[in-house]
C-alpha cells in the first residue's frame, strides 16, 4: 500500500501529540540489571542476539582493531554531506564503506562507493591501487566480514550463545581490555580522541542525523549528537522511584539465562500506560513515522554481507547532544531509525569497539553505565511493549535478525569514550554495483551505430520507448553515478584508486549518449522524418520530458557542490562540479544549459 497523506510535518505533529499526552511519563524501559529483562527479550526482541567480545576467534580483536585505527589515521573516516528534507547537512558520525568490488550504499540522497575487501578476488588482486598497510586494513575487516557470514545463521538455527559464554564473559571483559583493546594501539587511540573537528559548523549544528538512517526516520539527533558524553537518566517508574543505574553486564542471548518475573508495582505501571495511551498506537504500518525499505529481494538464505559501514564517533568532539524523547534512556548518539536499503529480512551485524580515554582507560572502567555505550531498541511506533537497552563492552558485537530491523526501531546511546562501530549488512544492490550501470550503459549504447570509416554516428533505432529507455539510462549515469561520485566519491581516490578507471569508463559511455542525445533532437527537429505525425509528437514530448528532468537535476547539483557547508570542507574532501563545461566547449555535443533546447523542443510541440 502506497502512504499517502503522511508528509514530514504530520508525522512532526503526531510527534507532538504523543509526547503532550505522555507528559512527564516515559515509557517503561528495561535495561540488564531489571527484573524481567531476559523475559522482555525473549518474547519482543527475539531477533537481537549477543555475542560477548572473549568468545570472538583469537587475534581477530588486535586485527580489526589495528585496521580501524590504521584507517582513521590515514584520514579515510570522513563526514558525509547529505540530504535531509531537501537541505544538505554533515553527518556528524565519521565514515567510510567498504565491501565487495563495485558494490555501493545509498542513503539520505548520498550514494557511497565502496572501498574493496582487497581479498584476493581475481578481481582485485595485482590491483596497485592503495598502499600495503590500506589493504591490510581492508583485508582484517573482510576477515570480520567472513566471520560474521558464518556465525549469523549458527545462531539463526538456535546455537546461540551459551549462559557459560556470558559467565566467562564477565570475567574476561577486563582481560580483553587489557588484551586486544589495550594494545599497542592504545595510544594512537589516544590521539585520535578530541581535538579533531568532528562537531561540524553551526549549520550542522541544528541539523537532523541517522546512522545507515532511514530517509523518513522517527526521529533524528542535532548534527551534534553523535558523539558526546551523557549523564545518569535516573528515571522513576510510575510507582517506584527506582534509580537506573545498571552495572551489571548483559547475558548473552539464550534460554538459559534467567527469567524472573516483573514485580506487580511495574505491571501495574505499564499497565496504565497501555490504557492511557492505546490511543496512540499506530496499528497501520503505513501510519508508521518510518518509510519501510521496499527492496526487490528477500534474504532467503544464509547471510552474506556484501558492505559494511564504518562509523567513529567522538563524544569530546561534540557539544550537545538530544535526550532520548520517549523512554528516557539518556543521551541520543544516534537516534531512532531503521537501516534502509538491505534486503528485505537481512540480518545486521555490528562490531562496537571503544577507545580508550586519556586516562588509558576504556569506557568499561568508568563508574556505572553511563560510560558505556548502549543501544536501544524499541517496537516501531508501540507505546504499549517497553523498550530495551543493551550496554556494549568494546569488541563485543550485536546482531539483529529476521524482520527486527523492520518491525524495530534502534537507537544508539552515547558512552564517554569515542568508539569505532562496523556495521555489517545485505546491502539492495539490484541497481548499486558496477556490474550493473555498465550492462545499463551497454543497453543504451547499443542502439548507437558508429562508422568505421568516418566515426560518424546515427541511432539504429527511432521507436519512442527505445529512446525513452536511453534517456532514462543516460540521466540514471549522469545523476547516480558520476555526480555522486564527484559529490563525494571521488574523496576516497587518495586512499584507493580502485574505482578511478571505472568511473572515467561511465563518463566515456556518458559522453555517448550526450550524442545520441543529440541525434535524437535532430530527429525530431528534422520536419521530413519519416514518421507519422503522432509518433513524431511522442518522442518531442518524450525529449522534452528527460531534457527538463537533466536541466533541474543539474542546478540541484550545482547548487549542492556550491553551498556554504561545502565550501567549509578542504580542497581534497570538497564535492566537485562534474561534469560541467562551457557553452562553446568543441569536444561536447550539447551545452550544459540546455534552457534554450527546452524552449525548442516546447515550441515545435506548440506547432505540431
Amino acid at each position: 500500500m502506497k502512504r499517502s497523506g503522511d508528509s514530514e510535518g504530520e508525522k512532526r505533529r503526531k510527534r507532538r501529540k504523543l509526547l503532550q499526552e505522555l507528559g512527564d511519563q516515559k515509557i517503561p524501559f528495561l535495561g540488564p540489571s531489571d527484573p524481567g529483562y531476559q523475559q522482555l527479550w525473549d518474547s519482543s526482541y527475539s531477533g537481537l542476539a549477543l555475542r560477548r567480545s572473549p568468545s570472538l576467534p583469537a587475534g581477530l580483536h588486535s586485527r580489526v582493531q589495528a585496521a580501524l585505527f590504521t584507517l582513521r589515521q590515514k584520514g579515510c573516516l570522513l563526514r558525509d554531506l547529505v540530504r535531509i528534507r531537501e537541505r544538505d547537512v554533515f553527518t556528524a558520525v565519521s565514515r567510510a564503506l567498504l565491501g565487495e568490488p563495485g558494490h555501493t550504499y545509498r542513503y539520505l540522497d548520498t550514494r557511497l562507493f565502496a572501498i574493496p575487501w582487497h581479498s584476493e578476488d581475481a578481481e582485485v588482486k595485482g590491483r596497485r591501487c592503495c598502499d600495503p598497510e590500506f589493504r591490510s586494513a581492508c583485508q582484517a575487516l573482510c576477515e570480520l566480514n567472513g566471520f560474521f557470514c558464518s556465525d549469523v545463521p549458527l545462531l539463526e538455527k538456535g546455537d546461540r550463545l551459551t549462559r557459560q559464554q556470558s559467565a566467562t564473559g564477565e570475567a574476561e571483559a577486563k582481560r580483553a581490555g587489557e588484551g586486544d583493546t589495550g594494545s599497542k594501539h592504545s595510544d594512537e587511540s589516544r590521539n585520535s580522541e578530541g581535538g579533531d573537528s568532528e562537531e561540524g559548523d553551526a549549520e550542522s549544528k541544528h541539523s537532523e542525523e541517522w546512522d545507515v538512517e532511514s530517509k523518513h526516520s522517527e526521529e533524528g539527533c542535532s548534527g551534534s549528537k553523535p558523539e558526546g558524553g551523557w549523564e545518569t537518566e535516573s528515571k522513576p517508574s510510575s510507582d517506584e522511584g527506582e534509580s537506573r543505574q545498571r552495572k551489571t553486564p548483559p547475558p548473552a542471548l539464550g534460554g538459559a539465562a534467567l527469567r524472573p518475573a516483573a514485580p506487580r508495582a511495574r505491571e501495574k505501571a505499564v499497565a496504565q500506560l497501555k490504557h492511557s495511551l492505546s490511543d496512540h498506537h499506530l496499528e497501520d504500518r503505513e501510519e508508521q513515522g518510518c518509510s519501510q525499505p521496499s527492496p526487490r529481494q528477500v534474504c532467503a538464505g544464509p547471510a552474506e554481507f556484501n558492505v559494511t559501514l564504518l562509523n567513529y564517533m567522538d563524544p569530546a568532539a561534540m557539544s550537545q547532544l538530544k535526550e532520548e524523547p520517549y523512554y528516557g534512556m539518556g543521551k541520543m548518539a544516534v537516534g531512532w531509525h531503521h537501516d534502509e536499503n538491505l534486503i528485505s529480512h537481512s540480518p545486521v551485524a555490528v562490531y562496537s569497539h571503544s577507545c580508550r580515554n586519556d586516562k588509558g582507560e576504556s569506557s568499561e572502567g568508568g563508574s556505572g553505565e553511563k560510560a558505556c555505550w548502549r543501544i536501544g531498541l524499541k517496537v516501531a511506533w508501540d507505546i504499549r511493549t517497553p523498550g530495551l537497552t543493551l550496554p556494549l563492552e568494546s569488541g563485543d558485537c550485536y546482531y539483529m535478525r529476521d524482520d527486527l530491523n523492520s518491525t524495530h526501531q534502534h537507537c544508539v546511546l552515547a558512552g564517554e569514550s569515542a568508539r569505532f562501530s562496523s556495521t555489517h549488512r545485505v546491502a539492495e544492490c539490484s541497481t548499486g554495483t558496477l556490474t550493473y550501470i555498465q550492462s545499463r550503459c551497454q543497453e543504451a549504447l547499443s542502439n548507437l551505430h558508429t562508422d568505421p570509416e568516418t566515426g560518424s554516428h546515427s541511432l539504429l533505432a527511432l521507436l519512442p520507448t527505445t529512446l525513452r529507455h536511453c534517456e532514462e539510462i543516460h540521466n540514471e549515469v549522469e545523476f547516480e553515478w558520476l555526480r555522486q561520485y564527484w559529490f563525494q566519491g571521488q574523496r576516497f581516490a587518495r586512499f584507493c584508486s580502485w574505482w578511478t578507471g571505472p568511473m572515467e569508463q561511465l563518463e566515456k559511455d556518458w559522453k555517448l549518449m550526450e550524442t545520441m542525445t543529440l541525434l535524437f533532437l535532430d530527429t525530431v527537429e528534422e520536419e521530413e522524418v519519416d514518421q507519422e505525425a503522432e509518433g513524431r509528437r511522442d518522442m518531442a514530448e518524450i525529449l522534452l520530458s528527460a531534457l527538463m528532468d537533466r536541466q533541474q537535476q543539474r542546478q540541484t547539483w550545482r547548487d549542492r557542490c556550491h553551498s556554504s557547508l561545502a565550501q567549509t570542507l578542504p580542497a581534497e574532501e570538497a564535492p566537485v562540479d562534474w561534469p560541467f563545461w562551457g557553452a562553446d566547449d568543441p569536444n561536447m555535443p550539447l551545452p550544459f544549459d540546455l534552457a534554450d533546447i527546452i524552449n525548442r523542443v516546447e515550441s515545435l510541440l506548440w506547432r505540431m
